[in-house]
């Protein structure tokens, strides 16, 4: 009985303690700093109980492999409730060929603030349409897109930050 409560207190310990330490991690690359610190007291705190637990007892393979399997679960815990809170922002870029249905009049309708430009693609021209969106509204936005214009070309990327921060009123989105 005891080995068990054991495992499982180690299991839940390393769910924890690496799940904080995945978003720890994402949001010091998104450049917060306070949360993350305040984070990062939590985790080591919830790692040092757990490693107490498992180098109290060095022959106790089910210890060490309750270690291991916490910190796989914790890391894909960590993973979706990242993608859950989906913090930060993502440039939407789409490349569609002049011919076909433009996006940007139903994205603007939809909310987003959107530019377009007209360049030459491999195959003859093409349009350009950007937006800067929250990550939390990327499927949203995407499902729009797939209904303007589903040959339409998109990708995706993460933007570092946006500035100027102290005025969001020019933000693409309402």
């Amino acid at each position: 009985m005891e080995l068990a409560r054991s495992v499982l207190l180690i299991v839940a310990l390393r769910l924890i303690d690496v799940s904080l330490g995945t978003l720890r991690i994402i949001l010091l690359s998104r450049r917060y700093r306070l949360l993350p610190a305040a984070i990062g007291f939590v985790e080591v705190f919830t790692w040092v109980v757990a490693a107490t637990v498992v180098f109290s007892n060095l022959n106790s393979w089910p210890r060490m492999l309750a270690y291991a399997g916490g910190f796989a679960l914790g890391t894909y815990l960590g993973t979706l409730l990242e993608s859950w809170l989906a913090v930060g922002y993502t440039m939407l870029r789409i490349v569609a060929p002049i011919a076909s249905p433009p996006v940007a009049p139903g994205l603007r309708e939809a909310g987003y603030l959107v530019t377009v430009m007209n360049a030459d693609g491999r195959d003859g021209e093409v349009r350009l349409s950007f937006t800067i969106i929250p990550r939390r509204r990327v499927r949203e936005a995407m499902r729009l897109v797939r209904d303007l214009n589903p040959k339409a070309f998109v990708t995706l990327q993460d933007v570092d930050r946006v500035e100027p921060r102290q005025r969001r009123a020019w933000l693409p989105f309402k």
